[in-house]
């Protein structure tokens, strides 16, 4: 694009405006509104005419108003974790009897009896190392696993359990929050 001195310019990605007082090569030096004299590459400002649109180039026109929009929809956008959700965590533990192991040849007893092993050797160790929230997938099916679970949980004082978050894990998980000691 050509410039001149005397013509009102305003710079790219910065929130900078103000006349050219110099031009060298690709090199253009402008006074700031503030009164500052700045020097930018030609490329890195654009010049405003009286009807406040730019001129990219030859084959279109965008208004300034156009540019600084599209330039303001473009910021990033975060995902909000809800302050309960961020400070807690939350162990899972899935004890759907494919997840543990290979179940060829097993009884049903050996399963249940494999099943309930686990999980109590990962509430103990959550209870070791502080772990507060803890939710055991069982799974639907006839509920035998939720059952016995239950009565495990009914062994120990410090802890209390209730179905787990049905929006994240249906009705096949049980939560059990644990009573910290200090």
């Amino acid at each position: 694009m050509d410039y001149n001195v005397g013509d009102y310019v305003e710079v790219l990605d910065e929130n900078l405006s103000g006349m050219i007082t110099k031009i060298s090569d690709n090199r253009v030096t402008i006074e700031t509104t503030d009164g500052f004299e700045l020097e930018f590459n030609s490329k890195e400002i654009v010049k405003i005419n009286d009807n406040n649109a730019l001129k990219v180039d030859a084959f279109s026109k965008t208004s300034l108003n156009d540019a600084l929009a599209e330039k303001e929809t473009k910021k990033r956008k975060t995902i909000k974790v809800k302050p309960k959700e961020r400070i807690q965590s939350v162990m899972e533990v899935d004890l759907h009897i494919h997840q543990l192991t290979n179940a060829r040849g097993m009884e049903n007893h050996e399963m249940l009896t494999l099943q309930l092993d686990t999980a109590k050797r990962q509430l103990e160790f959550a209870m070791r190392k502080r772990i507060q929230r803890i939710v055991f997938i069982h799974g639907v099916g006839e509920g035998v696993l939720k059952l016995e679970l239950e009565y495990l949980f009914n062994r120990y004082e410090n802890l209390k359990f209730y179905d787990a978050n049905y929006q994240k894990y249906g009705l096949g998980a049980t939560e059990v929050y644990i009573f910290q000691n200090k």
